[in-house]
């Protein structure tokens, strides 16, 4: 799967490789392309911004710079997020979905935004990753590609997927490692019988009361 960027700040997707990602780009499972939207600027001042029509404060990224730099892509048809405050919530659902693309083109806003036209002009989606407002899109379009990317075929194991927190609705049941004991609380005994049917209705009873008491709007979801 390949995400292109469309950013101010290509510098700033540097914070992404790391760690399961830098091993999925080096097993070409996905790549990250940054598109530097200021290469694309209407003037010898790379000015990409400009005041906003009608008057308020801050500045508005200008349509052009950002509509030739989509279009350097030469990817018409694939679909472009734009991080925004006022998009659809992010989540897991909607990364499943996601990581069925190719390509995913990802838009970050600056500024006080950009201008409507290129909304309405080449983008498919807008997506906020929660309800507050971040200086830029950069730091949306990297939870968006980390959340996609895992999800990639080969990326993860499926079966380290399967039951994961929102994989069937539920948040993630209690996990433990070694050593037995620590600081006087003990692993819970079932998960030493080695019983599994046992540790499997344990640990879907854990999921559903950590549900009920984190996030019980997941579980009204559910009914």
């Amino acid at each position: 799967m390949n995400f292109h960027v469309l950013t101010l700040f290509p510098e700033a997707f540097d914070g992404v490789k790391h760690s399961m990602i830098k091993r999925a780009m080096d097993d070409e499972k996905i790549s990250i392309n940054t598109v530097y939207i200021r290469d694309f600027a209407i003037n010898s001042r790379r000015q990409t911004d400009d005041y906003p029509y009608g008057g308020g404060a801050g500045m508005i990224i200008r349509p052009e710079p950002i509509y030739d730099a989509w279009q350097s892509l030469n990817l018409p048809k694939s679909r472009v997020v734009y991080l925004t405050p006022s998009g659809k919530v992010f989540n897991q659902a909607l990364a499943q979905e996601l990581s069925q693309e190719t390509d995913l083109i990802l838009l970050c806003g600056h500024y006080e935004g950009i201008d409507q036209r290129i909304i309405d002009e080449i983008v498919t989606d807008e997506i906020s990753i929660g309800d507050y407002v971040l200086t830029g899109g950069e730091l949306a379009a990297m939870v968006v590609i980390d959340a996609v990317a895992r999800l990639v075929q080969d990326v993860i194991k499926p079966e380290s997927l399967a039951h994961e927190s929102f994989s069937d609705g539920l948040l993630e049941y209690p996990q433990y490692t070694r050593p037995t004991e620590f600081l006087g609380r003990k692993v819970p005994e079932i998960l030493l019988s080695g019983h599994h049917g046992e540790i499997a209705k344990w640990r879907y009873e854990k999921a559903l009361e950590s549900t009920s008491r984190k996030r019980p709007d997941l579980l009204r979801e559910k009914l």
